[in-house]
């Protein structure tokens, strides 16, 4: 079976970790991104520079799309010069970026009775499981599709979860899985800001809070970032979750679901994007940090 070729949509921190892996699972990869210095960056690490979508698109078999939101994604894929018009029979693209549900069911809508086929995968993992290789993939298609994409798939993800066969059920757990991640996190900046001001060691908060029932790969991560102050660069920008919790409120709005703890973690991240639009997750505990002045250290 001759190997697929692929093909990567956005080289940010996110889609270079694709990159990155499928290349090192020995896929010919091609690359396309607006900042020159990404594509210099792919190109050094083994990748071909697409010139445009309409060249990616003839000849790459599986291309993710890992932009920033829906408007992005349905340019990228549904454009006049996009992959739906230009990708060959039997490809597929594969959409990584978090969007909303709707959007997703928009894209499918648009490209259903095509050639080309749609894996709506949402992932999770942040920027260490797309640099590592093992995010989670929240893959939505027919099993015929999950069937043939699968070694493109494994090359990018620790675990693959068939979550559904139609665009937007991809989107829609990833919808919930951000509203506890959101949650989680802004609990982690408040008891962070707790301790900070009960003069509490941040190394000694750390050793219980992840050896306790609490603790987790994302509260542990959020608490290490904000003892060793590491506010910027961690590859974790306070926009992407920003966007994430406005995707799980929307989807709740439609559904008429009560979202309490989501809407208040929604409120502090706003509060920490206003202040901070450079920042990581994390800098929100530096803006409760400012009201109550104190900081907490390792």
């Amino acid at each position: 079976m001759e190997t697929l070729r692929t093909g990567v949509v956005g080289l940010g921190d996110m889609g270079s970790g694709l990159a990155k892996n499928l290349i090192a699972n020995g896929f010919t990869t091609y690359g396309l991104d607006l900042d020159p210095d990404r594509m210099s960056a792919f190109k050094q690490m083994g990748g071909i520079a697409a010139d445009n979508l309409k060249g990616m698109a003839a000849n790459a078999d599986a291309i993710f799309v890992m932009v920033m939101n829906g408007d992005q994604a349905k340019s990228v894929i549904l454009g006049p010069d996009g992959l739906a018009q230009n990708m060959k029979n039997g490809s597929a693209v594969l959409l990584t970026a978090t969007i909303k549900p709707k959007e997703a069911k928009e894209i499918g809508e648009a490209i259903s009775g095509s050639c080309i086929q749609l894996i709506d995968s949402p992932v999770s993992g942040g920027f260490p499981g797309a640099q590592g290789g093992t995010l989670t993939m929240m893959a939505a298609a027919p099993d015929a599709v999950m069937a043939k994409f699968s070694p493109v798939m494994e090359a990018v993800s620790g675990t693959i979860h068939h979550v559904g066969t139609n665009p937007g059920d991809g989107q829609m757990m990833k919808a919930c899985l951000q509203s506890l991640i959101g949650s989680v996190f802004s609990a982690t900046f408040e008891a962070a800001a707790l301790a900070a001001k009960a003069g509490i060691s941040g190394e000694n908060l750390y050793k219980v809070f992840s050896t306790s029932g609490a603790g987790s790969g994302v509260s542990n991560t959020a608490l290490e970032n904000i003892i060793d102050r590491k506010f910027e660069g961690t590859g974790s920008h306070i926009n992407t979750m920003h966007k994430d919790l406005t995707i799980s409120l929307d989807m709740a709005e439609e559904l008429g679901v009560p979202m309490h703890t989501a809407s208040t973690a929604m409120q502090i991240f706003h509060a920490g994007k206003s202040k901070y639009p450079n920042g990581d997750n994390w800098v929100c505990t530096r803006v409760i940090e400012e009201i109550i002045g104190a900081e907490l250290h390792r």
